[in-house]
């Protein structure tokens, strides 16, 4: 049976039934329709005084084409925690519509273990994306009207880009202004997928409306001939901007399969951005239940590492215990293993694959940690296979073997048993780096401690934009936009045996996130769709049925 087929059969409550169960008054709560609903910001504020319950980060090893099942993992922990008797949420991001129809399909869990209704959240859900998208489009409409009446400010140039939810790569580079209307100066532009947008950034990252306005002023647009920022507050655009995002600032709620609460809020890219739901949905999150589950995107050196060196600082918190996710196929995919034999036992290969694995144990102990491992069980496995795991893992790292997908939360009662256990552990957290060192030190240590890189190499254009805003970023965080698919900078190097370096092609400054983004590589904010896109697949029939989500 399909994922949204099992979704569709679910008996959903009420959304105000769901968020009574977490005695939210409903003078808070603003449905949208019966199984969505926004809880408001001052709700926030009344329990701001609540102790925090747990929390529980879930991230993985490197992903692969066939998927670690990272989100379901989340969402069959949540269930499988309140299974036994234990008051838990969850505290996840919402997806991009680039991934739905393109290659990676939906977010939203899958087999017994989703998040639902599975189809609004998938789509346009509460408009939160949207909203992002019109407020970063009406700051470059801003810009360029600035321009056309007479550039008071003195652009010379515009390094702001605009965006679009989806997957276009024809959009990576345009020209724009080309009506030859007077004034209007052509110029080259560019698109990023919404979810890299630094509005999602600081939607992400803002703690009030007031702290969100703050930093959509703090933007910087462009720079005069004179290398001067140009700041979204000097076009007296913030205002309007955070008119656009208010409402999308309140958390969504909505439930698990099995009736349990989720809060789905914000969702930036984890390759390319920082990959976390709002600090917002996680604060509120924390003060509603004992335990939160909450999911950092695509492998611990790019996820993890941004919600433990760049969230984290927000949020003024750490996690309790960390979920290492990976499945015997994706561990023989590492090992060297085509995508097409991974079904196949293979010793070697699992073996050469595992140092994958416990090369992210090893980085989420170095931030002073408690970590575990979850292993998807698939058909294919075979007790040989994971008793060679087991052994490898042994006296090193706590492991846990997962049927949720097929079982829901009873299929993940070992591991929230054990995470339960973890949880009371003493931890002893500090991230891999300290705000004070300098850009070059920051990246460096990342590279080397987390990717286990020999050196940085940086291109021309990184080292000349590093002494721009060196001032301007002291203290800042960083986050290193590259590939997924492996520890370097190159797709293709999954083992990463031999030593390798780390290629920095440019650095930007997002002065309202307040980071700065190192892209490594030819890194795309904009992604493309694949030669057989999901969109192909995705349909609706004669009685109004979406098909073909996954």
């Amino acid at each position: 049976m399909e994922d949204i087929e099992i979704a569709r059969e679910a008996k959903l409550k009420n959304i105000i039934d769901i968020t009574k169960k977490l005695d939210i008054p409903e003078d808070d709560v603003e449905p949208i329709g019966k199984y969505k609903a926004k809880i408001s910001l001052n709700y926030l504020d009344k329990i701001k005084d609540k102790k925090n319950g747990k929390l529980i980060l879930v991230t993985a090893i490197n992903p692969t084409p066939l998927g670690e099942g990272k989100t379901t993992t989340s969402i069959g922990l949540a269930d499988g925690l309140n299974a036994i008797g234990k008051n838990a949420i969850l505290a996840l991001r919402e997806p991009s519509l680039g991934p739905v129809f393109g290659i990676k399909g939906g977010a939203t869990g899958g087999g017994h273990s989703q998040v639902a209704p599975m189809e609004d959240i998938n789509l346009h859900f509460t408009g939160d994306i949207h909203a992002i998208t019109s407020a970063n489009n009406l700051l470059s409409a801003i810009i360029d009207n600035h321009i056309f009446q007479g550039n008071e400010l003195r652009f010379d140039k515009v390094v702001w880009k605009r965006c679009v939810d989806l997957n276009d790569r024809a959009l990576r580079t345009v020209k724009v202004s080309l009506s030859g209307e007077k004034n209007m100066t052509p110029r080259e532009d560019h698109f990023d997928i919404t979810v890299a947008s630094e509005i999602m950034a600081i939607f992400c990252l803002a703690t009030s409306i007031k702290d969100l306005k703050r930093r959509l002023g703090k933007i910087i647009v462009g720079y005069t001939k004179e290398g001067k920022p140009i700041t979204c507050h000097d076009l007296k655009a913030e205002g309007s901007l955070t008119v656009l995002l208010k409402d999308a600032l309140n958390p969504n709620i909505v439930q698990t399969l099995e009736n349990n609460p989720a809060i789905i809020h914000g969702g930036p890219f984890a390759n390319i951005a920082h990959g976390c739901n709002s600090i917002l949905a996680t604060k509120m999150a924390m003060k509603l239940a004992d335990y939160t589950v909450t999911e950092a995107g695509f492998g611990a050196d790019l996820g993890a590492e941004k919600f433990l060196d760049i969230k984290c600082r927000k949020i003024d918190a750490s996690p309790d215990a960390v979920v290492i996710v990976a499945t015997l196929r994706a561990l023989k995919y590492h090992g060297g293993v085509a995508k097409e034999k991974v079904n196949n036992e293979n010793e070697k290969a699992l073996k050469e694959g595992i140092n994958n694995l416990l090369k992210h144990v090893e980085n989420i102990k170095k931030y002073g940690l408690n970590p575990i491992v979850a292993i998807n069980k698939f058909t294919s496995d075979t007790d040989k296979e994971i008793e060679i795991l087991k052994k490898e893992l042994e006296g090193k790292v706590e492991f846990s073997l997962l049927e949720n997908w097929a079982k829901g939360g009873i299929g993940a009662k070992d591991l929230a048993e054990k995470v339960v256990k973890i949880c009371e552990k003493p931890k002893n957290f500090k991230p891999i780096y300290e705000l004070n060192l300098s850009l070059e030190e920051k990246i460096k240590k990342v590279a080397k401690e987390i990717y286990g890189a020999r050196d940085v190499i940086y291109s021309d254009e990184a080292k000349e934009e590093l002494n721009k805003i060196r001032d301007l970023a002291k203290d800042m965080p960083i986050c290193i936009a590259k590939t997924q698919y492996s520890f370097s900078d190159d797709s293709k190097n999954l083992l990463c045996k031999e030593p390798f370096d780390i290629h920095i092609s440019s650095v930007e400054l997002k002065n309202g996130a307040e980071f700065v983004v190192v892209k490594t590589c030819k890194i795309m904010t904009m992604p493309g769709l694949p030669k057989v896109p999901a969109a192909e697949n995705i349909d609706i029939d004669d009685d109004g049925n979406i098909v073909g989500i996954f």
